[in-house]
């Protein structure tokens, strides 16, 4: 190979391979959004006052959407 051809192989490989690490580490570090029971003893609200599914989780009411957007404080 010739000195531009290996050069531009080394960059692409170091590319590639520095976003299959980055990807890697966020799926590593990403959790998915847990609501938990101590908004409901804070907030003294029942899950259902957030969530469509009476015992919490999942889609969220217009209050819960508030709630999320207000950074999980009552609005």
């Amino acid at each position: 190979m010739k000195d531009k051809e290996k050069k531009w192989y080394v960059l692409t490989c170091g590319t590639a391979a520095a976003m299959v690490i980055a990807g890697a580490t966020s799926l590593m570090i990403s959790r998915p959004a847990v609501a938990t029971a101590q908004f409901a003893a804070e907030t003294k609200q029942s899950c259902a006052a957030c969530h469509t599914n009476p015992k919490g989780g999942g889609a969220l009411t217009a209050l819960g959407e508030k709630f999320k957007a207000n950074g999980n404080k009552m609005p």
